[in-house]
């Protein structure tokens, strides 16, 4: 487990993950809105939870994930709403902030990766998360109400496999409820129990 992540998780290990419950939301700019697919909504956040493991890590926390139209922010947070780390993409500049300091990259999958271990496909996973696929991407199978269920994508060093285990309704449409992420020894879950399109006021 990253050295970072282990100092917050190693007492609260077995503890119950619960949201925080003051909302993450930007309501000084932005506002909720209804959407009938994702594809109409530009700017959207998500509350719920993350859990990842690999040979040589593994942990469970919490998640918010804001995606906008510059791009991209991630943030991980503690059962007790202490922050692990925020990861922000904002027009191909990536900074994370881990442990009171600050990094800075063109790549943020490989920051991640380099500063805290962790790996995700950072800049794949806004579009997994509504429930759509890249068009590199692809699909394996469908389930009965002809929804994607599972489908491979494309990477330098080894290709992810992706499924989405079952959907939900958030924000007036369908959006994945738990998504699953793997490739050899990486396995990455996603939980959705917020999803909300957001509009500019």
């Amino acid at each position: 487990m990253p050295r970072f992540i282990k100092s917050y998780y190693f007492a609260l290990a077995t503890a119950l993950l619960l949201l925080s419950g003051c909302s993450t939301l930007p309501t000084q700019e932005y506002q909720p809105i209804e959407v009938t697919n994702t594809q109409e909504a530009n700017n959207w956040e998500l509350q719920g939870k993350i859990a990842f493991k690999s040979s040589t890590d593994k942990f469970s926390t919490n998640l918010y994930w804001f995606h906008h139209l510059q791009g991209n922010e991630l943030r991980l947070t503690t059962p007790l709403g202490t922050n692990v780390l925020t990861l922000k993409n904002i027009q191909g500049l990536a900074t994370l902030e881990v442990e009171g300091k600050t990094y800075h990259d063109n790549d943020a999958q490989a920051l991640l990766e380099g500063i805290s271990g962790i790996t995700i496909p950072f800049s794949d996973i806004p579009l997994w998360l509504t429930g759509r696929v890249g068009k590199n991407d692809k699909v394996i199978s469908y389930d009965s109400l002809g929804q994607i269920k599972q489908f491979s994508s494309p990477d330098a060093q080894s290709d992810w496999k992706v499924s989405f285990i079952n959907w939900q309704q958030q924000s007036g449409t369908l959006v994945p409820r738990q998504l699953k992420i793997e490739r050899d020894d990486i396995q990455i879950k996603i939980q959705t129990n917020l999803w909300q399109a957001l509009t500019p006021k």
